[in-house]
């Protein structure tokens, strides 16, 4: 079986692209300013939609390892670099605030013919670009403040992996809630 899922990985890997895409643009977000109204905090479907998709997945891998079903040591976890996620996640943010688009919604909006998508979709190009050629310049940005207490969030708080993923659900609850009151508060200024 892995032999075969490994062969066909490519076409695997297409298809759940496709599939992606596909659930994103019917999600409404292929459009930048369906993205740009998480930021004016009218419309939190962006960020309801990407937590559930992490806490589920999450919760999911913890169920498996349960069962048997899958070993989570297996699962490659790259060492996390605090500056340059902050760094990295700063830009991103400010790019997907000022365009409307991150790189997979870009993908999805150039796809169905968004003008603005392309133009987003270049400049991740261009940038892609300029990093790569650069790139001896910014490495040492890349691997700032390795952190060294574990690779992942239980170890890193030194809680139960069962406490922490209660707190995820718990918190995906509570955003729920916390954009559902600012999606109806924006409705009611009709800023939406």
């Amino acid at each position: 079986m892995n032999e075969l899922l490994s062969a066909g990985g490519p076409l695997v890997a297409l298809l759940l692209g496709i599939g992606f895409g596909f659930v994103l643009e019917r999600a409404g977000f292929g459009s930048g300013c369906k993205l740009t109204a998480q930021f004016r905090l009218t419309d939190w479907s962006v960020f309801k939609v990407m937590f559930t998709a992490i806490v589920f997945a999450a919760v999911g891998m913890y169920v498996f390892e349960l069962l048997g079903w899958m070993d989570a040591e297996s699962v490659y976890v790259p060492a996390p670099y605090m500056w340059a996620l902050a760094v990295g996640g700063a830009l991103i943010g400010t790019g997907f605030a000022v365009g409307g688009y991150c790189p997979g919604t870009a993908a999805v909006g150039l796809v169905t013919g968004r003008l603005d998508a392309l133009v987003f979709f270049a400049g991740i190009l261009i940038g892609t670009y300029v990093f790569a050629a650069f790139f001896p310049q910014f490495d040492p940005l890349t691997t700032a403040g390795e952190l060294t207490r574990g690779d992942r969030l239980p170890e890193l708080l030194g809680l139960p992996e069962w406490l922490v993923l209660a707190a995820l659900v718990v918190a995906a609850i509570g955003v729920y809630f916390l954009g559902g009151w600012f999606e109806r508060r924006a409705r009611a200024a009709g800023q939406v």
